[in-house]
């Protein structure tokens, strides 16, 4: 039995939470998975899980050769890679998050971008608007809007982002225009509740900071949702930049109190720390940095 398969399994096993999950990973049956982690608990003389009819836990032991086992995996990809991949480009998996809104508009594109100069890569991209446990979910790279605060991931930052107040032309004859930031708090606004305090809508001008405190029949989760329900007359929407890239279907949007700015935000690519980054996923990194800026899809950081 090889011991690097046998490590594989019991990474993704710890990561998964059982073996099917673990299969799953690997592409290998449930029983190949199962027969791995024990000839592995074999060779060491330790048991690494304690295992339910649910699930699988790490026993103290199998805590200690996590913390180890993914690096020591990377080092041992990174090494084979670069040693077989030559001019052929990089090979192999990575798997991604990102929110949702922000996949669908750049990374995806990005992605497919990357992948034309390496068309041995697989991409498994996973989009959600929570953030995601990267140790746990066996993810490489997160991009992340905002700032996580999280001290076990290392983070490299590729731009920021502002967010813009829009209506819709019939919206406004109906309702008038607000004129002052007050007065979106007499309107019908779109609350994006994927905003740290959704209902408080900051904005500054000439250096003074003025706050509305908004309220509207429609709260949806995502800004994509936002600016079509903004199209389609239902009210005043505050969202990101970059989410008024999907305007569609011919339908106009009227920029709002546009000597008023936001606070920007920070775009991250985010991985884990203390783990050796693959040369893959740093490649992917280095190029995001250079491809966000020329797609002009976000401010650059300052």
């Amino acid at each position: 039995m090889d011991l690097v398969d046998e490590l594989r399994a019991f990474v993704a096993t710890a990561q998964t939470g059982s073996f099917t999950g673990a299969a799953d990973q690997l592409g290998v049956s449930n029983r190949l998975t199962s027969k791995y982690v024990a000839e592995l608990e074999a060779r060491l003389g330790v048991r690494l899980f304690q295992r339910t009819t649910r699930k699988v836990g790490l026993t103290p032991a199998g805590e200690d050769l996590l913390a180890r086992a993914p690096a020591l995996l990377d080092d041992l990809d990174d090494l084979l890679t670069e040693v077989s991949e030559g001019s052929r480009g990089f090979s192999g998996v990575i798997r991604l998050s990102a929110p949702v809104t922000f996949g669908e508009i750049y990374v995806v594109g990005m992605l497919e971008r990357f992948g034309q100069a390496n068309p041995d890569l697989t991409f498994d991209l996973r989009l959600t608007d929570h953030f995601t446990d990267l140790a746990s979910e066996g993810i490489d790279l997160a991009f992340r809007l905002g700032a996580s605060g999280m001290q076990s991931l290392k983070t490299r930052r590729l731009g920021q982002f502002q967010s813009s107040l829009v209506a819709s032309s019939g919206y406004l004859a109906a309702r008038g225009t607000p004129q002052i930031v007050k007065d979106l708090e007499d309107h019908a606004c779109i609350v994006d509740t994927n905003r740290q305090s959704p209902r408080r809508w900051v904005f500054r001008r000439d250096g003074t900071e003025t706050v509305a405190q908004v309220q509207g029949r429609f709260h949806v989760n995502s800004a994509r949702a936002a600016v079509e329900l903004a199209q389609q007359g239902a009210g005043i929407a505050y969202v990101p930049d970059f989410a008024l890239q999907c305007v569609t279907g011919g339908r106009d949007l009227v920029r709002l109190l546009a000597d008023h700015t936001s606070d920007g935000h920070p775009i991250t690519a985010a991985y884990l720390e203390g783990r050796t980054l693959p040369r893959k996923v740093r490649a992917l990194i280095d190029f995001a940095v250079k491809d966000i800026k020329a797609s002009g899809v976000v401010q650059m950081a300052p």
